[in-house]
């Protein structure tokens, strides 16, 4: 079937984006009170847990976490990851993310082509809206059909829920579509739904295995249509 959208997940795969998660979680810690510091290698671990409020909760099952009742401590999770990413668009606001190479440049090509473009992400609308608006400008919420979120669905990736919604809403099969993806947690979600998946890891997935891959970059940097086409073709 010829290839007609492209899907992208977003952290780590459109931009480092990691790293200034990470930052943003200390800075919150440290506003919080909680002598709670997440370092690179801590940081690579947690995100085997997918979803901000998921990696908290994860991680005070392995320390003393807050005194309160579970109601108590939900309510300071969520309170706490909603700070996160106000911070998180704060260090956007600043330059301080840019996009991966070679990124904006398929974009347009792909727009230029009539190819259809979506994302697939764990991560909340409010973080998505904060990276296209600072690399790519306002209208660029406007290029994308379908914008999946950690909002859209119940089950997060590796689940294939994500991906099976934003296929509902361009209403294409599988096989007409190409996904983007940073992580083995997020190739294991894509394959799950029989999407052909290129994948380009960040800092903190190198060394994870990417079986199933059509196609393992370094960077998407120098990467064009004609080449997307053949990968899909396989």
């Amino acid at each position: 079937m010829e290839l007609q959208a492209l899907i992208f997940d977003v952290d780590g795969t459109l931009a480092e984006t990691e790293d200034a998660h990470r930052r943003a979680f200390n800075q919150v810690f440290r506003e919080y009170g909680f002598d709670w510091t997440w370092g690179r290698d801590l940081y690579r671990d947690l995100l085997k847990v997918t979803g901000g409020r998921a990696r908290i909760r994860h991680y005070l099952q392995g320390i003393n976490a807050p005194q309160g009742d579970g109601d108590t401590t939900d309510a300071l999770i969520r309170e706490m990851h909603q700070r996160k990413n106000a911070v998180y668009a704060e260090l956007l606001a600043a330059g301080q993310v840019p996009l991966r190479p070679g990124i904006e440049t398929l974009f347009r090509q792909a727009r230029t082509e009539g190819l259809r473009l979506a994302i697939a992400t764990t991560t909340s609308p409010e973080n998505i809206t904060a990276l296209l608006r600072n690399t790519l400008g306002e209208d660029s919420l406007n290029w994308f059909e379908a914008i999946g979120t950690g909002a859209s669905v119940k089950n997060l990736k590796p689940a294939p829920d994500v991906y099976l919604w934003v296929l509902e809403q361009l209403n294409l099969a599988p096989e007409a579509c190409l996904a983007f993806e940073d992580s083995e947690n997020g190739l294991r979600s894509s394959r799950a739904t029989g999407i052909k998946t290129v994948v380009s890891p960040c800092l903190y997935t190198l060394g994870q295995n990417f079986s199933g891959a059509v196609k393992v970059v370094e960077s998407l940097e120098g990467v064009n249509i004609a080449q997307l086409r053949r990968w899909h073709r396989g």
